[in-house]
């Protein structure tokens, strides 16, 4: 039974991982910064699985010492076999000057200094137990796009890449293997909170939603299927490749595709 951490799990594509290892017979531990939605996660988590082997800790992952406690809480019974940097902060599309410098910075450190310190604590534990796998998770600026509105996140996530290869680099001969996932366009609070918000500024971008965004039910299995499997160091789980996207866009020209959980356009 393998034992999974993944951070920022008590909502989002966390928690629909979360509920794909559990589905495996896992044993998997979740964090994230708010005890009650933590609590409430484990609970539904252990009754949509079938399986109780769910433990939340709370953790600010920008305080390495809390880091540190979720990783000793996971270990205490044996190996962390899997470690998932998911936790992360987007912001509404909005233009450079008018973000505020606190929400800069809680981006900046959460999707940064969250995912660098992670990875570190996660490393030194494995690299005492002789062995797992560190895996961090992209989003929209990883591979360099650039997007008007999206300057901080994307900037983040580009780091996020960044971080990634230079540890597959620096550990390519070790027992620790790292990789990444690339989950693509999920219809979860991220994506639906500007929406919500702003709903007539954003209404346009509903039909580019509809062509490449999914549900998390449909994208989770499939990744957590390649994440048991995976044998190579370095690898880079993506869903929603290029050629994917390419398909997409142009098979919206002729057939109208509606996506669960999207309001119409």
């Amino acid at each position: 039974m393998h034992t999974v951490v993944i951070t920022g799990a008590s909502r989002g594509i966390g928690k629909g991982l979360a509920l794909e290892f559990l589905r495996r017979g896992c044993n998997v531990w979740i964090s994230g910064r708010n005890e009650r939605t933590l609590d409430e996660a484990v609970r539904s988590l252990s009754a949509e699985s079938g399986n109780n082997q769910v433990h939340g800790v709370v953790c600010d992952v920008t305080r390495p010492e809390e880091i540190k406690e979720l990783w000793n809480h996971a270990a205490e019974k044996g190996p962390v076999d899997i470690w998932i940097n998911n936790a992360g902060i987007n912001h509404m599309p909005h233009l450079f000057h008018e973000l505020e410098e606190e929400l800069i910075s809680a981006i900046i450190d959460t999707n940064i200094r969250g995912t660098v310190l992670g990875s570190k604590v996660a490393l030194e534990g494995m690299l005492n137990q002789g062995s797992g796998w560190i895996y961090n998770m992209e989003g929209f600026g990883s591979g360099g796009r650039i997007m008007k509105g999206m300057s901080i996140y994307g900037t983040t996530k580009n780091a996020v890449r960044y971080i990634t290869k230079s540890l597959v680099k620096e550990y390519e001969h070790s027992h620790i293997h790292f990789g990444s996932i690339s989950p693509g366009m999920l219809v979860t609070d991220m994506l639906l909170e500007p929406l919500r918000k702003e709903p007539e500024k954003n209404r346009g971008a509903l039909k580019i939603f509809h062509m490449l965004a999914d549900p998390p039910e449909r994208v989770t299995p499939w990744i957590v299927n390649k994440i048991l499997t995976s044998n190579r160091h370095g690898v880079r789980i993506a869903w929603l490749t290029k050629y994917k996207i390419a398909w997409r866009m142009t098979a919206g020209v002729f057939r109208k595709r509606e996506v669960k959980g999207l309001p119409g356009f």
